[in-house]
């Protein structure tokens, strides 16, 4: 039972995460909903996957890895290591993008980027910490877990699910999805080498948060502004 419910949710990531991604992308009502709207659903549905996983990983007693406590100071050193890396990686792409030499972002990505205080709270307190959580606990605890045991070669497993986390991001169009797994191969790598998960779930709530606050901001002046917001939404 505990294979075959591997099987589903590795699927489910695989495949399923980036088909819906995709269609999500497609449905064009979906640029009219408010962004707490979307916030809240983004939240509600990661936690729901999240929290199924769980309830496998107990009612099988499933094998978890890359769970192992870190001393402080290796902790910190290493969420500090990661996030400055992927946040000075954003910083170098965000001239290039405003000069037209990086492809630019895609429509939904600026739609989801907050405007008003309460939309960086919700951001910053919600959004960031449940992809940190959620986002790592299931493509770097679980599925990096089932394919390093499936394929047997760690770096087969680690270029695997990198890419299943950018296909994730099929709404972002090519240069997100090609993003998003480079950022997932950078928050595998302490994951590997240290054997824990936490200095990953920190620094990406770190980069999810600084990016939506403050390099979001950034990336939507140069852009112009939101077209919703100009026409009064």
């Amino acid at each position: 039972m505990a294979k075959a419910s591997g099987i589903v949710f590795a699927l489910l990531l695989i495949v399923g995460a980036p088909a819906l991604s995709f269609v999500t992308a497609r449905d064009p009502n979906i640029r009219l909903l408010p962004r707490l709207v979307l916030y809240r659903s983004a939240v509600i549905s990661q936690w729901l996957l999240a929290a199924a996983y769980v309830a496998v990983v107990w009612l099988t007693s499933m094998e978890l890895a890359f769970f192992r406590m870190l001393p402080g100071t290796t902790f910190i050193l290493w969420t500090l290591l990661v996030a400055g890396v992927a946040l000075t990686g954003l910083l170098v792409l965000l001239p290039l993008e405003g000069r037209g030499w990086w492809p630019p972002e895609s429509e939904l990505v600026y739609l989801l980027l907050p405007l008003s205080r309460m939309e960086k709270l919700w951001a910053v307190l919600f959004v960031a910490p449940t992809a940190a959580l959620c986002e790592e606990f299931l493509y770097r605890g679980f599925l990096l877990t089932q394919l390093s045991q499936w394929f047997h070669s760690v770096p087969w497993a680690w270029g695997v699910s990198s890419a299943a986390f950018g296909l994730a991001h099929a709404y972002q169009r090519a240069n997100g999805m090609l993003r998003a797994a480079l950022l997932g191969a950078l928050l595998a790598y302490p994951v590997i080498r240290l054997g824990s998960i936490y200095p990953s779930m920190a620094a990406h709530f770190l980069i999810d948060a600084l990016a939506l606050a403050w390099l979001g901001p950034r990336m939507l002046s140069q852009r112009g502004g939101d077209s919703r917001v100009a026409n009064g939404e």
